[in-house]
């Protein structure tokens, strides 16, 4: 009789097949490390959008304008992107229809208001909170709104239990917030302001299905995108008409260019995670661009004197408490509908910035 070691087997065609060797392991490690520095640093991208367009706000005194200036700035560029193609631009130009015949619920098409608030939030609070108390709110207020999305169905076909760990990010989410605010509860009117990002994470919550289902009608990832722009665009500009013609402003454009980066850089983020996220799954592109958040809110902090905020201890263990509560919000608590990489990346569109990728 005739014995078949596992080399013949694997010479002749058998279903064996030899172990991972451990230098192929190892390069497939040192990979998914790259993969997660980049996506650490790419999420730093959403503080420094912040930075900008806060700076933008305090620079112009008025952040109203700034948020519409960086949503323009951003929609300049995803108009070429997207009408510089054939595809692309049937693609864009079929979203009228497909409003009017219904292919989805309109609310869909609304979901670029919610990349508005945020935007908005930054040009008025960062400039008096700083960027590291503007990101902890905003984060925290998306680990809350995801939790109780998630419970409802809003982003999935799959609803997920409150379990313990997420009841326990959601918590955490909250207290961080209360320490990292403390140091102005003097200060009413600050206290307000850090208010105002935190309504924008909650309200971010419905966004990423709203994105997605655009995506999917239209077949574009990057129409979704153009179109998240538009939304947000037209809503923040009609808002300032009102102002405009009601109590009055006096609109006028940064002499700096960077104070216009505000949109590119939400797109420069948006890129990026597109591309990360196929090498390294949502829960990891998840957990590394929120690190990249937190700790990039921080540096930025404390390398540009210039912003004049103060980093004081409850703002780095806040930043540790956001950190661990959305580690323990992203534990999955049942089974999931599998999620391209495409629309993943069309359903964190925000304004961002941001996961909780956000990227505005």
């Amino acid at each position: 009789m005739k014995h078949t070691t596992p080399e013949t087997a694997s010479r002749s065609g058998g279903a064996q097949t030899a172990a991972p060797s451990p230098q192929r392991s190892k390069v497939k490690s040192t990979a998914t490390a790259l993969l997660v520095l980049a996506t650490v640093l790419a999420g730093a991208l959403g503080p420094m959008q912040a930075a900008v367009n806060g700076q933008l706000g305090k620079t112009i005194g008025d952040g109203h304008a700034a948020a519409l200036i960086s949503f323009g700035t951003g929609l300049v560029l995803m108009f070429v992107i997207v009408f510089a193609r054939p595809v692309t631009r049937r693609e864009a130009l079929a979203i009228p229809r497909l409003i009017k015949g219904r292919t989805i619920p309109w609310w869909n098409f609304l979901a670029g208001l919610c990349g508005a608030v945020i935007v908005l939030s930054e040009g008025v609070t960062v400039g008096v909170l700083g960027v590291a108390t503007f990101q902890i709110s905003l984060i925290s207020g998306l680990v809350i709104s995801g939790v109780i999305c998630d419970r409802l169905g809003v982003t999935a076909s799959v609803k997920q239990p409150l379990t313990f760990f997420r009841l326990a990010g959601a918590v955490l989410a909250i207290v961080a917030t209360v320490i990292v605010i403390s140091p102005n509860f003097s200060a009413p009117h600050t206290i307000a302001l850090a208010i105002m990002p935190f309504v924008g994470g909650l309200l971010a919550g419905w966004q990423p299905a709203g994105n997605a289902a655009v995506a999917d009608a239209t077949g574009s990832m990057l129409v979704s995108i153009g179109w998240n722009f538009l939304v947000g665009f037209t809503a923040l500009g009609i808002a300032y008409a009102i102002r405009a013609m009601t109590s009055g402003v006096d609109f006028q454009l940064p002499g700096s260019w960077w104070m216009y980066l505000g949109g590119p850089l939400g797109l420069l983020s948006i890129a990026l995670m597109a591309l990360l996220v196929r090498g390294l799954g949502l829960l990891l592109l998840g957990l590394a661009s929120t690190a990249g958040q937190l700790v990039g809110s921080l540096l930025i902090d404390a390398a540009i004197p210039s912003l004049g905020h103060t980093i004081y201890a409850a703002t780095i263990i806040g930043t540790v408490i956001a950190l661990i509560a959305a580690v323990i919000g992203m534990i999955p608590s049942g089974k999931s509908p599998e999620t391209t990489a495409d629309t993943a990346v069309a359903a964190a569109v925000g304004g961002g910035e941001a996961g909780e990728v956000s990227p505005r």
